[in-house]
Formats: structure tokens, sequence, C-alpha cells
């Protein structure tokens, strides 16, 4: 009898408890799986992730407010700084370009930011890429018009030639509804990048809305800057930060997006416990399905031994049996991997907007599963100790 078929009589044999081991095991592995790649996809895409500026200019305050309002539309705004603060940096001989934005309302709870259309026009979100319209056309600057981002409009069920009213702040409370009525006039291609949940409309048209005020008309909420090189960033940080006590300026952007993966580097080290507390938790599974069935191998083995199979061989007959069943689990794991993967890119698009790249190749998707695998093989060898112990004689004793 070969080995293979010892295992393969033996996984029938408690077929349930094999089942239910190695759905604990694909459990164990997608969730490891999942939290590194998460991980590394998250700190990846929302570090290179800039929409194609590389500061940002606001009012005095944290510089990761800064950018997490500025760029990720997230967080409330630390203020407002005045036009005459935007015209000077715009004509600054360091900067190529820069991109006003005001904000303050929402559409049942996707924000409404006012700009230019240069934002559209003259940015490249990556190297080649424009924002492109998928249908309609730019709004016009003087109107109460609005084009919007592709995920925004799915979700709010809107397109070209549709009205809506704006709603005041940030969090959606229809009573705080505003008296202007907005066209849509365009949507935008999906890009991957925060601007696909946001409700553009003019930059003039949210200064002046009913209900802000009027002393702030021309206040905008932040400035998105190109630089012509990278010292010129570092000249603007000494002007605007170090020398200047009622701006800041944010940059550069990547940097200040890892310090912030830095702060929350515990959260990420206390999910990957939970995944190897997890990991531990369906390898001994495997030991305890498998040591709690040698009461009814016993005869089994003892015949076998008695036919010739040598101790060595039961053994490994055992220790086979546990690789076999975590080989199973893992590649069950994938699956459980991509649901897992999946849900949490979905959720992370929806609060920013970004789509991470939910299977691209990790190491982990290597070292995981051959881990989990290695981990179970050891777990077979109590149970392969006791076989290689069992006595022959007293196992094929007549059962009465």
């Amino acid at each position: 009898m070969t080995l293979a078929l010892i295992v393969k009589r033996s996984l029938r044999q408690h077929a349930f408890s094999t089942t239910i081991t190695a759905l604990s095991i694909a459990l164990a592995g997608g969730l490891l799986m999942s939290v590194w790649v998460v991980k590394e996809q998250s700190q990846k895409t929302f570090t290179q992730v800039n929409t194609g500026f590389d500061a940002v200019l606001g009012a005095r305050g944290s510089k990761l407010q800064l950018v997490l309002n500025a760029i990720f539309h997230l967080e409330a705004s630390p203020g407002n700084l005045p036009a005459s603060d935007y015209e000077y940096v715009k004509r600054h001989p360091a900067v190529k370009l820069a991109i006003p934005i005001a904000v303050g309302d929402n559409l049942r709870g996707y924000r409404i930011v006012g700009t230019i259309p240069e934002l559209f026009t003259d940015v490249e979100y990556t190297p080649g890429k424009h924002f492109q319209l998928a249908e309609g056309r730019m709004f016009n600057p003087d109107a109460k018009e609005a084009i919007l981002g592709s995920f925004a409009a799915h979700k709010l069920g809107l397109g070209v030639g549709d009205a809506f009213h704006p709603f005041h702040g940030l969090i959606y409370d229809e009573r705080n509804q505003h008296a202007e009525t907005y066209h849509v006039t365009g949507v935008l291609a999906p890009s991957n990048t925060p601007v696909d949940k946001v409700v553009w409309i003019p930059l003039h048209g949210l200064q002046t809305m009913s209900g802000h005020d009027p002393r702030a008309a021309t206040d905008v909420s932040a400035v998105l800057v190109q630089l012509r090189s990278p010292s010129a960033g570092f000249m603007l940080d000494i002007m605007y930060n170090k020398q200047g006590n009622r701006l800041t300026f944010a940059y550069p952007i990547g940097a200040i997006m890892a310090e912030l993966f830095q702060k929350i580097g515990w959260f990420d080290k206390v999910l990957a416990l939970v995944a190897y507390l997890v990991a531990l938790v369906s390898a001994a599974g495997v030991l305890v399905a498998i040591y709690n069935s040698m009461a009814s191998r016993r005869r089994d083995i003892a015949i076998l031994r008695a036919l010739g199979a040598g101790r060595l061989f039961l053994s490994g007959a055992i220790v086979l049996e546990a690789t076999v069943i975590g080989t199973i689990g893992m590649a069950v794991a994938f699956a459980a991997y991509a649901a897992i993967v999946s849900t949490v890119a979905v959720v992370i698009r929806a609060q920013t907007g970004v789509l991470i790249e939910t299977f691209a190749y990790s190491p982990v998707m290597l070292w995981g599963p051959l881990g989990m695998i290695a981990l179970c093989a050891l777990s077979g060898l109590l149970p392969a100790l006791k076989a290689y112990r069992t006595d022959v004689a007293g196992n094929l004793a007549p059962i009465s």
C-alpha cells in the first residue's frame, strides 16, 4: 500500500474534521496575506498619489491635515487663506502651477469642491495622463454648473443635464440645503484618484454660496502647487514654515503621508499579531484533529505494521497527512484572501477615491502559504510520534 493511498483513505475517513480544519487554515492564511498586502498596497498608493501636485499651501496648522483635506478630501480644512496669498504663490518664480480650491459644502455626503478649470486641463495626475471627461463638457467658471468625479456620479445617480442643490457643511444634513441650483455639465472618466469622489464646481460659486460668510468671498481653502524643481520646495518650506508664522507649506506630499503610516505602524503590528495567532491556532487545530483520531487508528496502524510497514513509513504518513491538510487549506486561502482584500479595497475607494491593487504580487503570497504548510507539517510530528510508538501486539488482540 503506497503512502499516498494511506493518506487519501485517512482523509476520506475523517472528512468532516479534515474539512473544518482546512477551512480554519484557509481563513488564517487568507487573513495573513490580506493584512500584508493591504498594508503594503495602502502605503505604496497613498505615498505616491498626489494628483499631480508637489505641495499644498494652506492656513497655519498641521501639514498632514492640510494634505488629507486638499489632496484626499478627508478631514476638515484647517482654515482659509486670502486670495492675495494665492496670487502671490501663483506668480512666484519657483512655482510652475498653482490651483486654488475651496471646500465647505457637500451633496448627500460627497464633498463639493470649488476650483478652476485648469485643474482638469493643465494637470497631469500621473505622467502623461490628464483628467478626462467621459461625457459632457467642462463647467463654465461663471455659471452654476458642475462636473462629477466618476465614483461620485455613480453613487449619487447623477449624469449630464441633472440638477442638484448643495448642502452646507462637510456632513450631510438635509436641513442645511442651499438655495442655489447647479446643473451637471460633465462626468469625469475614472482616474483612481481622490478626484473621482468629488463634486466639482467653479471656485467663485462656492465662495459666494448663500449662507457663507461674505467677508470670505475671495478666500480659498488651500492652493495645490506644482514646483519647477525640488530645491524650490525646500526654499518655500523655509519661507512659509520657518520664517513665516501665518501659513503652512506642506512639502513633499509623499513624505508627509509616509509619516502617517509611521504613526499608525503599531496598528499594522497588531493586525499582523492577530494573523499570526490565528495561524498558530489553526495549526494547533491540525494537531488536535489528527491526534484525537489516533485512538481509532491504532488497530489500523498495528495491522499495517504486521503487514510489513515500517515505523518511519507510518510516521511519515501522519506528517504527510498534516501537510496535505495544510496545502488544501492554503489553496482555499487564496479565495479567502480575494474576498477580504476586495472588500477592503471597496471601503478604501469609497472613503478616499483611491483604488488599491488587490491582486498585485507580494512576497507574502509565497512565504505565507509555505510557512503555513510547514507549520501544519510540524503539527503532525506529535501524532506521528504516537504512531511510531504504537504497540503492535496489544492492538492486534481480538476485540470482544
